[in-house]
């Protein structure tokens, strides 16, 4: 589907409207899933899982899109304004390291979500460092990268296992 002229504009936006649907699942499901790894609102970034795989599939500025629009509607649905403020600091600094890797380096799906998730939560902390005034906060920092190192390491093999039988269908 990546950059494919010959698919329709309507069969695209259908296209990303269904992946907006599963990231915004995944997200309800992530909600479910009670994992504790000492960290407050810490999850397991299933719904990355379509970011990752949209890089590799669409354009990079659709994978933004969707990555940017799951993060508001999940945030009002799920959320609160504090935690729409923290996912959009991780997304959008996830996003951007991601896709400068995905760029500059042609990283695999793998080490891509494992960056994608170590730079969300090194977004997040910043964000929480910023909004709460207290520095201190960064001694979270080695516990959100082993925490984004093994999520990371999870959804990327999901996301690569996906990808290959979502190539194999187009």
């Amino acid at each position: 589907m990546k950059k494919n002229k010959d698919m329709k504009r309507s069969s695209r936006i259908a296209s990303l409207g269904v992946f907006l649907a599963l990231a915004m699942i995944l997200s309800y499901v992530e909600t479910l899933i009670p994992i504790n790894f000492g960290v407050p609102g810490m999850k397991l970034g299933l719904a990355n899982m379509v970011t990752v795989i949209l890089l590799y599939l669409f354009t990079p500025g659709e994978a933004l899109l969707i990555s940017m629009l799951r993060i508001l509607l999940s945030g009002l649905i799920f959320g609160n304004a504090m935690s729409l403020i923290y996912s959009f600091a991780g997304g959008i600094l996830s996003f951007g390291v991601m896709y400068l890797c995905f760029r500059l380096k042609k990283v695999k799906m793998i080490p891509l979500s494992v960056i994608g998730a170590v730079s969300h939560n090194a977004g997040q902390l910043i964000a929480a460092a910023i909004l709460v005034t207290n520095y201190n906060i960064v001694f979270y920092l080695p516990v959100l990268i082993i925490a984004g190192i093994v999520t990371g390491l999870i959804t990327g093999s999901l996301s690569a296992a996906v990808h290959s039988r979502l190539v194999k269908l187009i």
